[in-house]
């Protein structure tokens, strides 16, 4: 039990790093700043996969968020 509360405190922690590095993306597009945006790609697309290789979220997720933000990036530009 105490292992299962402990990577239970784990997982929620970084998928909610993970929301808030997508909300700040999804804020910067709007915004409108290409330059800052990809910044804000690089860093949730390396979170995605760090997340995605511990278990946090599955690999497919990560995958497919990965290329729904990317495509996003690329209707701004």
């Amino acid at each position: 039990m105490r292992n299962s509360a402990r990577k239970a405190t784990h997982n929620r922690h970084d998928k909610t790093r993970l929301k808030t590095l997508e909300r700040r993306y999804v804020e910067t597009l709007q915004a409108g700043k290409k330059e800052d945006a990809a910044q804000a790609y690089r860093l949730v697309s390396s979170a995605l996969d760090k997340a995605a290789k511990t278990g946090v979220i599955h690999r497919s997720k990560a995958d497919r968020k990965k290329s729904r933000l990317a495509v996003r990036l690329s209707a701004l530009k």
